[in-house]
């Protein structure tokens, strides 16, 4: 899979490193002289030069990418790529960065991006989980359909332990995903047992969520 991430900072260059390291062919495009630096992801191929011009994106090849990831500290600058990216070059794939909170409205499919990654929502969403929050903890969204990735943890005497995950009365466009138990990732076939302290992970939309929370604490709505 060819990848163009725009913007080599730190962030820019981890997510670099990470998929260099997986197998994938990757593209760093940076503006800035100071945060041009090859030999930090010396696989991946480098362009010095400024993502939101739709020439610099040419000469990155952005014609023949599979994902394109806005990665840089400035949110306009993040959403002016995702446009171009989905416009002009017609990128299958576009995750856009989200560093301010009350930007994160704006990055949906308008404005080209198919996934937006909230670093604050993420790093909140961590903090709820190591403390043990009994809530449902929202993971990350998807903006082109309008899906949220979401979390909840079976609690001490829940309905739903020793219920199969096929039983499970969920909503409408909501599906289990994954059960997290330990160390272990399972695969929530129709007749797999919950237990207590099971990690659930949903997709599900917005109006979904009060239900899942509901379902959790008092499965059979009495």
């Amino acid at each position: 899979m060819y990848v163009v991430i725009a913007g080599a900072g730190a962030v820019g260059r981890s997510i670099g490193k990470e998929l260099v390291e997986v197998g994938h062919h990757v593209m760093l495009l940076e503006r800035s002289p100071k945060n041009f630096a090859p030999e930090s992801v010396e696989e991946a191929d480098w362009v010095l030069g400024d993502a939101c011009e739709v020439a610099t994106l040419e000469e990155s090849g952005l014609l023949g990418c599979d994902v394109v990831i806005a990665a840089t500290g400035d949110d306009k600058v993040n959403l002016v790529i995702s446009l171009l990216a989905k416009t002009e070059f017609s990128v299958r794939r576009v995750v856009a960065r989200v560093n301010d909170p009350d930007n994160e409205w704006l990055f949906d499919d308008s404005w080209g991006v198919d996934v937006a990654v909230s670093t604050p929502r993420m790093l909140a969403a961590m903090v709820e989980e190591a403390v043990g929050v009994e809530d449902l903890v929202r993971l990350m969204t998807f903006r082109r359909g309008q899906a949220n990735l979401v979390e909840i943890t079976l609690p001490p005497g829940s309905a739903l332990a020793g219920r199969s995950a096929g039983d499970l009365p969920l909503p409408s466009n909501t599906a289990l995903v994954a059960v997290l138990r330990g160390d272990t990732v399972i695969t929530p076939r129709g007749d797999e047992t919950l237990s207590h302290g099971d990690e659930l992970l949903f997709l599900a939309n917005d109006e979904a969520e009060d239900t899942i929370r509901q379902m959790v604490k008092n499965p059979d709505g009495k």
